[in-house]
């Protein structure tokens, strides 16, 4: 592992491979995973692309909706560098935008569907959405949160098949007719420069107040690439859209798959028997999720599975899967690979990469090393555990506390209008993850504890303090505090201790019910408990010890 920074490499005279050897159009083009497409289009154009329901799409049609959709924003007015946002499902729409909207010299903002109106509107203003493409299902969050803003921009309605209820307009044109409305030999837009941005997805961190993270499409490439090696996934994957594409761009998969030629196998809901058919019906190899995906998996009725006889592959995040669980999985044919990243990373970044001696391990000895977030992606260039006091590495001893530090081709080029919030994510020359680790002795990388108040709810961050604040609106709360709860099915879910005013009489379901119109409603804590809470001798609330409690709940 390298422990510490490398030099660069310079030379006192002027290095004599420089003189007269320049960078030009022959030798130098900017990375970008647009060129993925591209490619898969010219060498495999029959080759299917797309499944969604009964819909079928080759390589070749891929690329030509793509380039009607970036057509068709340049023809509404969008420009380099204007944002375009996107609420969908994990749908062919979706998709096509991780290509057509870059493929204009626009900014994809792939919106997290889950959120509520305020938190919509504040994104769009944020970001400075021209266009929005949304899908009908969401038009009573996404017409309220359009009411909020100053200036709407363009609206363009995803009329989905799949959808089966009532699909309220609230844009002039819909998807099919706005594709249609573009060139297909448009010429698509590269950029000159690989740090451009390419997306811009929004994190909650520790505040309510989501931050904008800036991808550029150097980084996307490169992520794309390393999930391909650090997955081994070969060619022609068939993969199964069970991690949202808006979180983190769907991990970097829709640029990894197309750069593989795989099948896309869209799914707009997520349950044990849509992924059970998808299985045995359309033969996945390959699909990605939080640690609630393998509970839809293993605990799937009996009457809802089917036999599959391809090896699946599945890489999953957040907190490591139990051995239990992976034992289910792997009499059902299915392989784990746990990695960790975060959204200011592209998604994940390193790997718990399996040692052929493992298998001879005792089984808790190897589940403790599966445990481990493990090491960097083969294009993460630093991964450490440090002193953030020192900006010094901790002792590889496996038990000396540090937090994660990463540097690299892909940590983000920063947060969109947050000098302040970007100086100190890379104070010292590293990016600060918030999350506390050690390092062991084969330099494997493990979480201890998060320094930050985040909980990770199904694989979506929720934001204690964002919970608590919500709380505090309510007129007879006087104290709130809110931690994670270990739970069975989402692997942690909002716990909220609260102490009421004097002679207040509200019920913890009148309370959450308060909570689900102040909030979205997956931030909803499932368990209010009322009473004092626990503090310091200056007054700080002790989280600790209501963690411990929570448990016991």
């Amino acid at each position: 592992m390298l422990r510490r920074k490398p030099r660069l490499c310079t030379h006192p005279q002027g290095n004599p491979y420089t003189l007269d050897l320049d960078r030009n159009e022959a030798n130098y083009a900017a990375l970008t995973p647009l060129t993925f497409l591209e490619r898969t289009a010219d060498v495999h154009p029959e080759r299917l692309a797309v499944i969604h329901g009964a819909r079928r799409w080759t390589y070749g049609e891929l690329r030509e909706r793509c380039h009607r959709l970036a057509s068709a924003l340049e023809r509404a007015g969008i420009r380099p560098g204007d944002t375009v946002a996107v609420m969908a499902p994990n749908i062919p729409a979706a998709l096509e935008a991780h290509f057509g909207v870059p493929m204009a010299g626009a900014v994809l903002n792939a919106l997290n569907v889950r959120l509520d109106p305020a938190t919509i509107a504040f994104i769009l203003e944020h970001g400075r959405a021209r266009a929005l493409l949304t899908d009908t299902e969401y038009a009573p969050v996404i017409r309220e949160a359009l009411a909020r803003l100053p200036e709407r921009p363009l609206v363009v309605d995803i009329l989905d098949e799949a959808f089966s209820g009532p699909h309220e307009r609230l844009g002039d044109v819909t998807y099919e007719e706005f594709l249609q409305s573009g060139d297909p030999d448009f010429l698509p837009y590269f950029p000159a420069d690989e740090w451009q941005a390419i997306a811009l997805n929004y994190t909650s961190g520790t505040t309510g107040n989501p931050k904008g993270v800036v991808y550029h499409h150097r980084g996307a490439y490169l992520n794309a690439i390393g999930n391909v090696l650090v997955w081994q996934m070969p060619h022609f994957p068939v993969y199964l859209w069970t991690l949202p594409m808006f979180h983190c761009n769907g991990w970097c998969f829709p640029w990894t798959v197309t750069l593989q030629a795989g099948v896309h196998v869209c799914l707009r809901r997520v349950d044990s028997r849509t992924i059970y058919d998808a299985f045995a019906n359309h033969g996945v190899t390959h699909l990605c999720g939080a640690p609630v995906v393998m509970g839809m998996i293993v605990n799937a009725p009996e009457e809802v599975r089917q036999p599959f006889g391809q090896k699946v592959h599945m890489m999953t995040a957040a907190s490591a899967p139990p051995p239990a669980v992976l034992e289910k999985m792997a009499a059902l044919g299915i392989e784990v690979t746990h990695v960790y990243g975060l959204t200011e990373v592209y998604g994940p970044a390193t790997v718990c990469e399996v040692k052929p001696e493992w298998s001879a391990l005792a089984p808790r000895e190897r589940a403790e090393r599966l445990a481990r977030q493990g090491v960097r992606y083969p294009v993460l260039e630093g991964l450490e555990v440090m002193d953030p006091a020192t900006m010094q590495p901790v002792p590889a001893d496996g038990a000396t506390l540090g937090e994660i530090m990463m540097r690299g081709h892909i940590v983000m080029k920063g947060y969109l209008r947050n000098p302040k919030a970007t100086s100190e994510a890379f104070a010292g020359g590293w990016f600060h993850t918030g999350d506390l680790a050690v390092m062991h002795p084969d330099g494997y990388v493990e979480i201890k504890d998060r320094a930050k108040d985040i909980i990770i709810s199904g694989g979506e961050n929720i934001s204690s303090i964002e919970v608590e604040a919500a709380l505090y609106r309510h007129p007879d709360v006087l104290e709130a505090a809110v931690v994670a709860k270990p739970d069975e099915k989402w692997g942690e879910t909002p716990c909220a201790f609260v102490t009421l005013r004097e002679g207040a009489t509200v019920t913890a379901e009148e309370l959450m019910e308060f909570l689900r119109t102040q909030i979205a409603r997956y931030k909803v804590p499932r368990y209010i408990v009322f009473g004092p809470l626990p503090k310091t001798s200056t007054g700080k609330i002790q989280k600790f010890v209501l963690r411990e409690r929570a448990k016991t709940l």
